[in-house]
C-alpha cells in the first residue's frame, strides 16, 4: 500500500515549578516540533505542574480548571499558530467536589475536537488519584482529527488490553498514552528493571494486539513527596512504536527530550492483513470478560 507518513512528536519534560514555566517550555518544544515538520504533538500527563497525587490535599484542588479554559485556550491557540494537532492532559473542574483527569485533542485550526476522562483511576502508594479523580464517563471512543483518528487513553489505562482493543473496534488508527510513571527511589536497580520493562512490553503488546501504532509520553525527573521522605523518579523512557510493536524512537531515562519519529499509518492495514486478529476474534465466547473474577 502507498505509504501515508506521519511526523509525530512526544515532549518528555521535567516538572518546571510553575504552570507558566511548564506551558513555556511546552511553547517551545511545540515550535521546535513543527519546525521539523511534526503535524502531531503529544504531552506527557498532567503537564501543567507537578505529579500532585503523591500525597491527598484539598488544596491541591485548586490546581484544577474547567475546559474549555485558560490553559485549553492557550494550547489551542498554540496548535493554531503553529499548525499541528495537540494532545494535553488536564486536572479538569467539572463542577465542585467532581474532577477528572482529562486528555483533551486541539485541532491545528486552534478548535477543542473532544476530550477522554481517565477511565482506570490508581490508587496505590505514590499514586493516590482516588483522592483527586471521578472515573472517566466517556468511555472509549476516538477523535477524529484532520492527522487521523486518535484513540487517547491516559496512563494506568496503559495496563488494561480492553481499553487498547474497544478503542482499535471504535477505528482509532493511533493510541496514545500521556503518563506519569516511575519508581521508588528506594527500589533495588533489578526491581525497578522489571517495572519500566514491563511498562513499555504493554504498550508495545497492544500495538501488536491491535494493529495499531502506540505513542506514550512519560515524565522524567525525580518530584519528592510532599508529605514524607521519598518520592518517585520518574523514568522517562517515552516512545513510538509501529503497528508490530517495533520501536521506532525511544527518549532517555533521564533527560528532558523532543522526541520526533515518522509513522506509517498505512502499515496498519498491511500489518492486519497478515494477521488478522479482529477477524479471529470469538465474539461468542467472551461473556465472561464482563465479571469481576471467574468464581
Amino acid at each position: 500500500m502507498k505509504p501515508r507518513t506521519l511526523r509525530v512528536a512526544l515532549v518528555q519534560d521535567i516538572d518546571r515549578g510553575s504552570i507558566e514555566a511548564n506551558l513555556g517550555l511546552i511553547e517551545q518544544r511545540v515550535a521546535e516540533a513543527a519546525s521539523a515538520g511534526a503535524g502531531l504533538v503529544l504531552l506527557q500527563e498532567l503537564h501543567n505542574g507537578p505529579y500532585f497525587c503523591q500525597h491527598e490535599s484539598v488544596d491541591e484542588f485548586d490546581r484544577a480548571e474547567p475546559i474549555p479554559g485558560p490553559s485549553s485556550e492557550r494550547l489551542g491557540a498554540l496548535a493554531k499558530r503553529h499548525g499541528v494537532v495537540i494532545v494535553a492532559s488536564l486536572f479538569e473542574r467539572r463542577a465542585a467536589g467532581l474532577y477528572h483527569n482529562t486528555a483533551i485533542v486541539l485541532e491545528r485550526d486552534g478548535r477543542l475536537l473532544g476530550r477522554y476522562r481517565k477511565m482506570h483511576i490508581p490508587d496505590d502508594p505514590g499514586f493516590l488519584e482516588k483522592f483527586y479523580f471521578t472515573p472517566g464517563d466517556l468511555g472509549f471512543e476516538p477523535i477524529d482529527t484532520s492527522v487521523g483518528r486518535l484513540g487517547v487513553l491516559v496512563c494506568w489505562d496503559q495496563w488494561y488490553p480492553e481499553a487498547a482493543r474497544l478503542m482499535a473496534l471504535a477505528g482509532a488508527e493511533l493510541l496514545l498514552y500521556p503518563t506519569a510513571i516511575g519508581w521508588d527511589p528506594a527500589d533495588a536497580q533489578d526491581e525497578k528493571d522489571r517495572q519500566r520493562m514491563a511498562w513499555i512490553l504493554s504498550q508495545r503488546g497492544h500495538a501488536v494486539a491491535n494493529g495499531l501504532p502506540v505513542l506514550s509520553c512519560n515524565r522524567t525527573g525525580f518530584e519528592p513527596a510532599p508529605d514524607r521522605d521519598g518520592g518517585i523518579q520518574f523514568w522517562g523512557s517515552s516512545f513510538v512504536a509501529g503497528p508490530q510493536g517495533e520501536l521506532l524512537a525511544e527518549a532517555g531515562v533521564e533527560a528532558a527530550e523532543l522526541l520526533l519519529a515518522d509513522v506509517d499509518l498505512a502499515r496498519s492495514e498491511s500489518v492486519r492483513r497478515i494477521w488478522p486478529f479482529l477477524r479471529d476474534r470469538r465474539i461468542d465466547a467472551y461473556a465472561d470478560l464482563l465479571k469481576r473474577y471467574r468464581d
